[in-house]
């Protein structure tokens, strides 16, 4: 199984923005995102989606655009990402930790 890509295009204290690949194999377990303090919010915009598998799921979203845009707390709700079975999925990641 190929690695995760994370490219860090931004990082600082409260906000950070990365460019993450996914490739074929690659799942996400179900998990929460702990912080030391303060409220931390995702905002997702999925650039290339899997042709099969890849699919995001969230206990509860602010947002779901279509599947390709979401907004969530991952401090406060689990989230996975499904087997990706063919292709890759490239995100567009800004997280803020107010």
């Amino acid at each position: 199984m190929a690695k995760v890509i994370n490219k860090a295009i931004f990082s600082s204290r409260i906000l950070s923005i990365n460019l993450v690949t996914y490739h074929t194999h690659h799942r996400v377990m179900t998990h929460i995102d702990p912080v030391q303090q303060g409220r931390y919010y995702k905002l997702n915009f999925v650039l290339v989606q899997p042709k099969v598998g890849g699919v995001f799921l969230c206990a509860k979203c602010i947002m779901n655009l279509c599947g390709r845009v979401y907004l969530f707390r991952p401090d406060k709700y689990e989230h996975s990402v499904t087997k990706i079975e063919t292709g890759k999925r490239v995100l567009l990641s800004i997280a803020l930790n107010i």
